[in-house]
């Protein structure tokens, strides 16, 4: 069990849900809006192959349909019936469903940036809102379907998951273990944190590298993952039992799985470190750990320890 038996249920906080959006509308229309990515599994073309849309800075005019393959999915973009986190109230529901899971950990990473951000950062902290959907949703930044992995909408300052993600995840050679999922979940956090304090606008999806700032601020988003894994795991009002080896080892084994080298490998290609947009599998398991074994802000300073050359 990863959530503490006393950690009350439903601790969302600022959580919505969505049973599914037909493509259109969405933060005022069609513009450009910048998507922080996870890297993504295209489920429903292609034969399962793993494609790079990291970090993207999409134009939903069209482009965005032809990335993720196929046309629209009447049957995928309609409400199945309402969905809602009801049975996020149900006892040990954080611990037993994903969404559940999804949404405690929204709630812990709420109260810990809202202590650490102006502690460490003297930067004003501000709740961000997270939509869990199924099937598809319009965001601030527009239409996303659940093949495009967990985001964070700037415009909207809100992230969005489909739950269905974390089954890809061993796909990919990672985990979908409690602290791996939590992992997902709390690295689009990190994009709000960065957006609070003015970094994130950053990242430019046409400049990618190894030395580029996407890559410097995915890192980062890692390490400030790793940031909320420390104290959430401490402490006698801590939201996580104390974290295991095996838990550990399955949300670094999950870091490593979306590295941009393994990715590229993985999709038959070779490793082509100037398209990077995450960064290695190296650098994202040891930015994960660096935040979890530090706790500090300071640790995760990417932009300006060598990660970022511009």
């Amino acid at each position: 069990m990863t959530f503490r038996g006393d950690y009350a249920q439903g601790q969302g906080g600022n959580v919505s849900t969505s049973s599914g959006a037909g493509r259109g509308g969405g933060g005022g229309g069609m513009g450009s809006g910048a998507m922080m990515l996870l890297p993504l599994l295209l489920r429903g073309g292609g034969g399962g192959t793993i494609i790079l849309v990291l970090l993207a800075l999409l134009y939903f005019s069209g482009a965005f349909n032809g990335i993720l393959g196929g046309g629209d999915n009447a049957s995928q973009q309609q409400s199945q019936g309402e969905y809602t986190l009801e049975h996020c109230q149900e006892p040990g529901s954080s611990n037993k469903y994903d969404d559940c899971r999804a949404a405690a950990t929204w709630g812990s990473l709420n109260s810990t940036w809202a202590e650490v951000l102006p502690a460490q950062a003297d930067t004003q902290f501000t709740e961000p809102a997270m939509t869990i959907f199924k099937n598809g949703v319009n965001s601030g930044c527009g239409y996303a379907s659940a093949d495009t992995g967990p985001f964070y909408c700037p415009r909207d300052t809100t992230a969005y998951l489909d739950v269905s993600f974390f089954n890809d995840l061993g796909k990919l050679g990672g985990s979908d273990g409690p602290l791996a999922q939590e992992y997902a979940t709390a690295h689009e956090y990190g994009h709000h944190i960065q957006n609070l304090e003015g970094t994130l606008g950053l990242s430019d999806y046409k400049n990618p590298g190894q030395d580029s700032a996407a890559v410097a601020l995915e890192l980062q988003a890692d390490c400030y993952a790793g940031i909320w894994a420390h104290h959430a795991s401490q402490g006698e009002n801590a939201a996580l039992d104390p974290i295991s080896d095996e838990q550990l080892h399955q949300a670094l084994q999950t870091a490593q799985s979306i590295g941009d080298d393994n990715i590229q490998r993985r999709s038959g290609g070779e490793v082509d470190p100037d398209a990077w947009t995450h960064g290695s599998s190296e650098q994202r398991m040891q930015a994960f750990k660096s935040g979890y074994e530090s706790g500090q802000m300071s640790a995760c300073d990417t932009l300006n320890r060598g990660v970022y050359k511009g």
